[in-house]
């Protein structure tokens, strides 16, 4: 069984659903690349560097995974955020004592996102509204103070895809207490249901992308379209394979 790739410098760990709790108990930087973010690592440093030096990477684009078996025949299994996300619910209702920080990207998902933790019966939980922040030069030190009073066990980025990595590395590095960082993106939204219906039957058959791209087409045609950058991209790199 493939333990892990490397594609242009980035270490994509191939974890199995079933050592979810091996995981979880873990400190650092999770990252769940999607397909069209990661089409455009070429053209943003700061993504790439944050996707180099985060401590997880997982498999969360379904294209990607298909373009490994078609165009290299690696074999390695999907694990979505929301996969994850499923399973750490299922983990915090037993561990309810646990300390939940999210960053959201509006007032109203953040209302969203608080009462559903409320509804699994997380008590410690504080929501931070991201402002809009320049990839390029991002920080924000009233972040950094919030975190730092509240020492989180887990830290929720829920903001787009292509920034909130860098946003969890720059945390990462800034935080002197153990934590760890999920950025997970829009997520949440598919629980909360400020997003596209999503459920185990559309995602453990890869048609995530087609549920968005009809609740929202407008949005994702153009982010689907950029995706198939990533053909080339998978096909012309050299893919170092570790079991």
């Amino acid at each position: 069984m493939v333990s892990k790739i490397i594609f242009k410098k980035i270490k994509f760990y191939n974890i199995d659903f079933k050592r979810f709790d091996n995981y979880i108990t873990r400190n650092g930087l999770f990252v769940f690349p999607a397909g069209p973010a990661l089409a455009l690592i070429n053209k943003s440093s700061n993504y790439y560097q944050s996707l180099r030096k985060a401590d997880l990477v997982f498999f969360d684009s379904g294209f990607f995974v298909l373009l490994l078996k078609v165009l290299k025949n690696i074999d390695v299994q999907k694990f979505s955020g929301y996969k994850f996300l499923s399973l750490f619910f299922k983990y915090i209702k037993k561990n309810k004592k646990k300390k939940i920080f999210c960053v959201d990207p509006n007032f109203n998902y953040s209302k969203s996102n608080k009462q559903y933790f409320k509804r699994l019966g997380i008590k410690k939980i504080q929501n931070y509204i991201a402002p809009l922040y320049d990839p390029n030069h991002l920080v924000d030190k009233k972040l950094l103070t919030k975190i730092k009073r509240y020492k989180p066990d887990y830290i929720i980025v829920n903001i787009g895809g292509g920034t909130q990595e860098i946003l969890g590395l720059y945390l990462r590095e800034n935080l002197k207490f153990k934590t760890t960082i999920l950025c997970l993106g829009a997520a949440i939204s598919f629980f909360t249901k400020d997003q596209a219906p999503i459920n185990d039957f559309i995602d453990r058959h890869y048609l995530g992308w087609l549920v968005r791209l009809l609740f929202n087409p407008y949005i994702f045609f153009k982010k689907y379209i950029l995706g198939f950058k990533l053909i080339p991209m998978v096909l012309f790199s050299k893919i170092k394979v570790i079991k």
